[in-house]
């Protein structure tokens, strides 16, 4: 007699959504497709996206790629910034190979932006400036978590964690040099809004010649 199957079941092919509130034309974009990008963040916020700051990094280090969710917290002429713990695995990831793609997706508006590019450093000064607007329990828990590390229990964190409102009864621990931001410069860009039929919009920019392109590729 055959055994039940007991494995759980989701049927999430048959699943559908038809994409239908906005529309996106190259002759419509910026040129520049950070100040796009500042637009587009400026309506989701608008929108009151939940995280509207919210992007998937990914890392790649010996041909394996990996990735999480981090909170961008600067975009201006100069790239994309955000900050770490530069000795957990992502840190470790991108001092090996700087080569990174992003993604930021806001359902509410049915649109994502892809982002490809090279990473570096920020300035000490800067990663020192965002770190002291932190919430002080923000910057205690930097210090106390030895990130992507092993750890015995959580206990053990939120003794490390105690240990260090001890001691910094007003949360203004320094900025440890381990931790600090890094700066996504772009070389490829793509704006993507949903549309009918899965005949979705997506523009394209490539950095060439230290010049964009602007081009429609097909969904």
């Amino acid at each position: 007699m055959k055994e039940p199957n007991t494995q759980p079941h989701l049927d999430l092919a048959a699943m559908r959504i038809d994409y239908a509130k906005r529309s996106l034309d190259e002759r419509d974009v910026d040129p520049d497709p950070i100040r796009q990008l500042i637009a587009w963040i400026d309506q989701a916020i608008a929108a009151r996206v939940n995280e509207p700051n919210a992007m998937t990094l990914a890392t790649c280090e010996d041909g394996r790629p990996s990735a999480r969710v981090m909170l961008l917290k600067n975009v201006d002429a100069d790239g994309l910034s955000f900050f770490t713990n530069y000795l957990s695995r992502k840190g470790r990831q991108m001092a090996a190979n700087p080569q990174v793609a992003a993604v930021m997706w806001w359902p509410e508006l049915e649109r994502q932006v892809r982002i490809e590019g090279t990473v570096s450093r920020t300035t000490i000064e800067e990663s020192r400036d965002y770190f002291a607007k932190r919430p002080p329990d923000a910057r205690l828990g930097a210090v106390a978590s030895p990130q992507s590390e092993i750890v015995e229990s959580r206990r053990q964190l939120e003794g490390r964690m105690a240990e260090l409102r001890h001691q910094y009864p007003d949360g203004n621990i320094p900025c440890p040099e381990h931790w600090g931001g890094f700066r996504l410069r772009p070389r490829r860009m793509e704006f993507w809004q949903g549309r009918p039929s899965r005949l979705h919009d997506r523009i394209e920019y490539l950095r060439e010649n230290n010049a964009w392109t602007i081009r429609r590729l097909a969904p």
